[in-house]
């Protein structure tokens, strides 16, 4: 289907534009067979920076809807875009190619650029800008098209003491100005045609522990959490700024919508009904995308089966699950999640209202620019200037 006689340049074309694009993402994700569907519902991470054959088979086997990449996918700038054009050529649906790019200590591209700053050290709206207007160029260029940032946890002065990993990772606002600076990030790095997605949901500032080793237990008021935690979120979703949100494993033992599992465990937020569907969709009234936080993080695995997760997270909600790196952990999720669908344990209609926000955000996904060495180049003196401003 060819679309033809519109002027992108006016507001008017360009939002019939947007909507026939979703309609057809919409439509060619609805002709998908149901191995096909349930596929798209993952984010899975690839083993290494080339394209080998064994990849090759994963993708095959699951059609992923997304892939994100790590620091062991990327050794150099031709090679990344050579493997993410790779990716796009194996899957028959356009797939969101997305990584975690903060900067400071999550920063994927130190081997390609000059080391980017914290989000801490980002004092005004002018360097947020800046630095995700660097990002988000430097990733088309590369071949992204989506990111997983920025961080919208609210790290308060006592809150940095703890040893959870994200004093540094957030704009170190106040909880009135939680959302200012992210705000200004994320239209800046969606300006430049890359999906941002604001994260950890529903906060993970207050924890003492980091996620990637244990399940933190947020031991603050549900006063506090409404009061501090929400904030970000609250203001961020007023705006039409937010395409996705990425949810967080925790739990918070002494807020009213605090769930427990069969054997009487907290139940983490990620595969929380109550968070994911009653908090976020119903009373902050989000219906875009939501996708988990890696699945193998110890959060969840000490716990839980990654099938089990999977399922958990999909009935609770969730439209996308992130499984990072093991293929044998992507498979057990995806042949869970399928065999739930088969067995009407998951109703199908469940699947099909995540495939819908997914379709959305498809929709709106940028092509990558062209590959142009010299320009990171640049990019990479404009980092090393907003360095230098971050420091002064």
């Amino acid at each position: 289907m060819i679309w033809t006689g519109f002027n992108k340049s006016t507001i008017a074309d360009k939002l019939i534009f947007c909507i026939f694009c979703e309609f057809a993402m919409i439509e060619n994700l609805s002709s998908l067979s149901i191995e096909e569907k349930i596929g798209q519902l993952f984010f899975i991470g690839i083993s290494g920076p080339e394209l080998d054959e064994d990849t090759k088979d994963l993708l095959a086997e699951i059609s992923p809807g997304g892939i994100c990449l790590f620091a062991r996918n990327i050794k150099a700038a031709a090679q990344t875009r050579d493997l993410l054009d790779g990716i796009r050529l194996v899957l028959s649906v356009e797939p969101m190619l997305s990584i975690d790019q903060e900067g400071g200590l999550v920063d994927r591209l130190r081997r390609l650029m000059t080391p980017m700053p914290a989000a801490s050290k980002i004092k005004n709206a002018a360097d947020a800008t800046t630095l995700a207007a660097i990002i988000g160029e430097a990733l088309r260029i590369l071949g992204f098209n989506m990111n997983f940032a920025p961080v919208v946890d609210v790290v308060t002065g006592d809150r940095g003491k703890s040893s959870n990993g994200l004093f540094s990772r957030t704009f170190g606002d106040p909880p009135d100005q939680a959302a200012t600076l992210p705000q200004t990030f994320l239209n800046a790095l969606q300006r430049n045609g890359i999906v941002g997605c604001i994260k950890h949901f529903p906060g993970l500032g207050a924890s003492g522990v980091d996620s990637h080793e244990e399940l933190p237990s947020v031991a603050i008021s549900e006063t506090e959490f409404i009061d501090v935690d929400l904030v970000p979120y609250r203001e961020l979703l007023q705006t039409d700024a937010v395409q996705a949100v990425m949810a967080a494993h925790a739990c918070y033992p002494q807020h009213s919508l605090q769930e427990k599992d069969q054997r009487g465990k907290l139940l983490p937020s990620s595969l929380s009904y109550n968070f994911i569907t009653k908090l976020l969709r119903g009373e902050l009234g989000f219906d875009g995308l939501v996708i988990t936080d890696d699945l193998e993080m110890g959060a969840i695995i000490k716990d839980y089966g990654i099938g089990d997760a999977c399922v958990r997270a999909v009935t609770a909600g969730v439209d996308m699950l992130a499984i990072c790196a093991d293929p044998e952990s992507i498979r057990q999720g995806y042949n869970a999640v399928l065999e739930s669908v088969r067995s009407e344990a998951i109703d199908i209609a469940r699947i099909d209202e995540s495939l819908t926000r997914i379709a959305q955000v498809k929709s709106q996904l940028s092509p990558p620019a062209a590959f142009d060495p010299s320009r990171l180049e640049t990019l990479s003196t404009e980092i090393a200037l907003l360095n230098e401003r971050s420091r002064s």
